[in-house]
Order: structure tokens, then sequence, then C-alpha cells
């Protein structure tokens, strides 16, 4: 089969098109023909020199998430998972390739009516997306700052923050990116990139989803309320957001961060199959930006790293 192999850390250039041997399903497991891959920005991170830290030492085939369809299962696996369609859920390995060797306790059902590349698009995102809505609590009424709100998953973040009956500050790098959060539902749109944006925000939050970091976050932090909440779960910029745990115990200020979205495979299931289900109900859309052939991995990623993508790519075997 095809796939995508890192065989040292780099640029997007070491992203490689190789032939492999077809995997084979053990116990356990399954075989699922990809028909769309997620891509996250970590992995530009992974690829770059990250890997060690997430357990990827080269040579390796990038990827941790996938939908497609089930093409084989491993012996003690009931038959009835042959030809159902399926997300490949997060923290499966080596995903960019044709064929993906998947954990039965990895696997979510695809409901009727959800195209491939849509689930594909919520594999990640809306997992976490889920994940964090529901530990972080959003209430009719409260200002809601979404930093980094066109990317995959702050797309999701606006459309749920709105739901949930929010006046929803998004902030976004451009014109394009601007207008696609406006569309989504926010009330309040702010470019980030632009001096003074903090102004324009029209005052405190009551919670902030920073999924940006570095001196971005500190900025909206610093626009939290006292009593409010706070997600920093993003570090594109390349790093967490600092914050003094003493100095936003005293202003009341519940913090969450990366370490509260690590979810184990029961969660990640149960929190992909509401997101899925909700995007089948037409009360989620996930915002796919581009497609790359697989082949051209190296393409997605430096449009990833360069900004260019207002919500998701995915790779297309």
């Amino acid at each position: 089969m095809r796939a995508i192999e890192v065989a040292r850390y780099g640029g997007p250039d070491e992203l490689v098109p190789v032939e492999v041997p077809d995997p084979v399903a053990g116990p356990g497991e399954v075989v699922v023909r990809a028909e769309a891959v997620d891509t996250i920005y970590v992995e530009t991170q992974i690829r770059g020199g990250w890997g060690e830290r997430f357990g990827y030492l080269p040579p390796f085939v990038p990827g941790g998430a996938a939908a497609g369809t089930v093409v084989s299962v491993g012996p003690d696996v009931a038959g009835e998972w042959l030809g159902r369609r399926v997300v490949a859920g997060p923290g499966t390995r080596g995903t960019y390739a044709e064929l993906v060797r998947v954990p039965l306790e990895r696997l979510i059902p695809v409901p009727d009516g959800l195209g491939l590349r849509e689930a594909a698009a919520l594999a990640h995102d809306g997992v976490t997306g889920t994940g964090l809505v529901e530990g972080i609590g959003i209430r009719p009424g409260e200002r809601v700052l979404i930093l980094g709100a066109a990317g995959g998953m702050g797309t999701l973040l606006v459309q749920r923050a709105v739901a949930a009956g929010a006046h929803v500050v998004a902030a976004a790098r451009g014109g394009r990116k601007r207008e696609l959060v406006r569309s989504l539902g926010a009330q309040t749109v702010v470019d980030y990139a632009e001096p003074g944006w903090t102004e324009r925000v029209g005052g405190p939050v009551d919670v902030l989803l920073d999924g940006v970091g570095g001196e971005l976050g500190t900025a909206a932090f610093a626009l939290v309320r006292d009593g409010g909440r706070a997600s920093l779960h993003g570090a594109p910029s390349g790093g967490f957001t600092p914050v003094d745990p003493a100095g936003a115990e005293r202003r009341g200020i519940t913090l969450r961060g990366i370490a509260d979205l690590q979810f184990p495979a029961e969660e990640i299931t149960r929190l992909g199959a509401l997101a899925l289900a909700e995007a089948a109900a037409g009360r989620l859309r996930p915002v796919i930006a581009r497609t790359f052939p697989l082949a051209q991995a190296a393409a997605a990623h430096r449009a990833i790293e360069a900004r260019e993508i207002a919500g998701k790519a995915l790779l297309i075997p």
C-alpha cells in the first residue's frame, strides 16, 4: 500500500510517499481502508522534531485519525464490523496511509447521513472540542472569547458556544477567516494580527478558549473577569499561554489546560460519537477548507504552518 513516511525530523519535505506492506489485523483489531485522513497542527510539530515527546521516532508513518471502511478483522473480532463506515479515533497510529490498523477500542461508527470526509474532519477536533465544552461549561448570556476561532477546532467551538446561547467573540487572523467565523454565528469578530485588538473585544469575558498560546494568549487572558474560566489548550505559536496559577486563584479564575483534554479510549469514543451525531443531525458543521492527495502531505503541512487553512485540511488516499 501507499503511505507517507518521515525518515528523519525536519521540514515538510521529510513527508515522503513510500510503498509499505499492507497491515494485518491482529487480535482486537481491524483494518480500515482510509477514505479521508485528518490533519492537525501538532502533526507538523511532531514532524519538525517534537516526535520523541509523543512517542514517534523516525522512521514512522505520521497521523492519528482517519475515516473509512473496515475491510478486514482480527481473529477474535466479530465479522459484523466488515463493511462498516468508521472513524479510527485519536490515538490510532500511522493514518497517513491507504490502510490503517485500528484497535477496536478506537473505532467510532459513522452515523447514516454523514459523509466520511466530514467524519474525518471531526475525528480529532470533534472529540477535543466536545470534551472541552463539557468540561468548561458555557452558559446562556456569557461572553466567550475564542482565540484561533477559524481553525479546525475553533470553528466547532464557535458553533458550540453560539448554540449554548453565549455572546461569542471570535479572534482570527485576516479577512477571509473573520468572515468565516462571522458566518458561523460569532457576534463580535476581531483580528488579533492588528494592534490594539484586545480593545475591540468590548470588555471582560466570562470564558476564554485559547487555542493559540504565547503572547496572544497572555493578552487574551488579561481580559478574563474575576471568577471566570479559561481553557489554555493551544500552542501553535510555540508554547502554551504562561499563567501564574496562584494569581489566577486569587482572582477566582478556573484554569484548564491540555492535560484536561487527554482522554482514555472509552472517553474518546463517547465524545467522538456525540460529535458525529450532532453533525449528522445538522447541528454541527465541520469546515473543510482544503483537501490534498495523500502523496501531497508535504503541501498540506506547508499550508497548515503558513496559517493558510480556514477550517480543516484533509488528506485523501
